[in-house]
């Protein structure tokens, strides 16, 4: 017969030291990470991808410098690319460390999986208050309703998304209008080319995640404006 190792049985707290803990917890300040408004940054790394990716591993550090008046900012990157690979990093608090993040990232050819994405972002809201989902992406080769359903659940949980489409591309287009609709978000179109234009509107859209609408009042940028003239 195997040995078995006893476990002692808890110790109780008295009344009188339960009280003195919840004195003394009270007292403390919230940590700097619960202060921290939350943003997802979530990219379309497949292989056409490339450019747009150095683009945003050079502005990502806009989006900290952003928020940091306002409150700070935790980021967590999400990818996909390649044949069914999505990934998603720790929640990063400086730009210094996501930037390194990106920069070991390589695109790979293959389709779109923004269904994960945004399932991902429902679960981490579940556990935890996001306050938005950045997605940078240029086209969509997915099932808009099944992903507006997922938008759905997403605005039910209070995470807006900003969906930042690079090109043209129709299809895209109209399901990434439906899902910032859906969500209460803003859907923002820009070239490859205007990487000032995406910095200011990344800087923005952190701002909002860190402080909120006040936040993007007090900025009074262009940027800000633009974002306060789409967000329901």
């Amino acid at each position: 017969m195997k040995n078995r190792t006893d476990i002692a049985a808890p110790q109780t707290s008295s009344g009188a030291e339960i009280d003195a803990f919840l004195r003394e917890a009270g007292a403390l300040a919230p940590s700097a990470q619960a202060a921290r408004g939350r943003l997802i940054f979530a990219l379309d790394a497949t292989m056409s991808r490339q450019p747009t990716w150095d683009v945003a591993c050079a502005l990502q550090g806009e989006m900290f410098g952003a928020a940091a008046s306002v409150g700070g900012l935790s980021v967590q990157l999400v990818f996909f690319r390649g044949l069914g690979e999505t990934r998603a990093s720790r929640w990063f608090a400086d730009a210094r460390s996501l930037g390194g993040a990106m920069a070991r990232i390589r695109c790979q050819g293959g389709r779109t999986q923004i269904g994960k994405v945004l399932s991902h972002a429902r679960r981490e809201a579940e556990a935890r208050p996001v306050a938005a989902l950045v997605y940078v992406g240029d086209c969509m080769e997915e099932d808009a309703d099944a992903l507006c359903v997922k938008a759905g659940e997403l605005a039910l949980l209070g995470v807006r998304a900003f969906l930042f489409h690079e090109g043209r591309e129709p299809v895209a287009g109209a399901t990434f209008r439906e899902i910032a609709r859906v969500t209460g978000g803003v859907y923002l179109p820009f070239d490859a080319g205007a990487a000032a234009q995406l910095k200011a509107l990344l800087g923005a859209v952190a701002a909002y995640a860190a402080g909120g609408r006040k936040a993007l009042e007090r900025s009074g940028d262009a940027a800000a404006r633009r974002l306060l003239a789409d967000l329901r």
